[in-house]
């Protein structure tokens, strides 16, 4: 038992110290940390653009707003219906074919794109629950309707989806990993380049679970203390 211990605390050893490996790890967390942030910047543009336009077609007899919902429909189902490693190889290879792309650009649009599907159906959803007698207050006190949705309606679903939105950005910075596959330096890429030099992949990849827990296990204290000061925010 003693031996195998050893053994184990040296590939770990192994596979954090010498050469500096460390370093691989915390190139590749950086990578997946700022793709992340874009992605989820990404998908809230694109989330809160389909949502209105879904909500705002059902009560309009605007042709074009009508196709924009067929259009939009098409988007989340064809998203939400494909694996998003599917999604990426068809993104970068039709879009990024030059091979001085910047890498973080095509992790975040690929990621962006994933993630602007479920961020608008959270949204409308969250649209959805505001009592229609808010939109008709603004409308009534002579604002537009843009201005309406912007200032009065999304405001309130935001803080009603607001859980909702947390769980789906911590789902993305996990599913960033998958973004390896087109050559991107993320922190599984670099933990496989570590396996790849110490010819063990085991350790290398149990210290990016471990990175990655911590990361989404940080996000969630994040989420939990916003959530707390949204909460205060309303009682007073």
């Amino acid at each position: 038992m003693i031996e195998w211990l050893k053994s184990v605390g040296q590939s770990f050893y192994n596979a954090w110290v010498p050469e500096r490996r460390y370093m691989a790890y915390f190139s590749g967390l950086k990578m997946t940390l700022l793709i992340s942030l874009f992605a989820v910047i990404i998908g809230i543009l694109i989330g809160v653009l389909i949502a209105v336009v879904r909500v705002t077609a059902r009560a309009s007899k605007l042709k074009l707003i009508k196709v924009l919902d067929v259009i939009c429909r098409v988007y989340i189902t064809v998203i939400r219906g494909t694996p998003m490693i599917v999604q990426i190889m068809i993104i970068y290879n039709l879009v990024f074919t030059s091979p001085n792309t910047n890498p973080v650009l095509v992790g975040a649009v690929c990621c962006g794109i994933n993630s602007g599907a479920y961020v608008a159906e959270i949204i409308r959803a969250g649209i959805t629950s505001i009592p229609v007698g808010q939109m008709e207050a603004g409308r009534s006190l002579g604002l537009t309707y843009v201005m309406t949705m912007r200032t009065i309606i999304l405001p309130q679903a935001f803080k009603n989806i607001l859980p909702a939105l947390g769980n789906e950005f911590i789902s993305l910075v996990k599913e960033t990993s998958v973004i390896s596959v087109i050559a991107v330096n993320d922190l599984m890429k670099m933990a496989g380049y570590v396996g790849s030099r110490t010819w063990d992949v085991i350790p290398p990849y149990v210290i990016a679970a471990g990175i990655y827990l911590l990361m989404t296990l940080g996000l969630t204290w994040l989420m939990g203390r916003f959530e707390k000061m949204m909460a205060k925010s309303d009682r007073r």
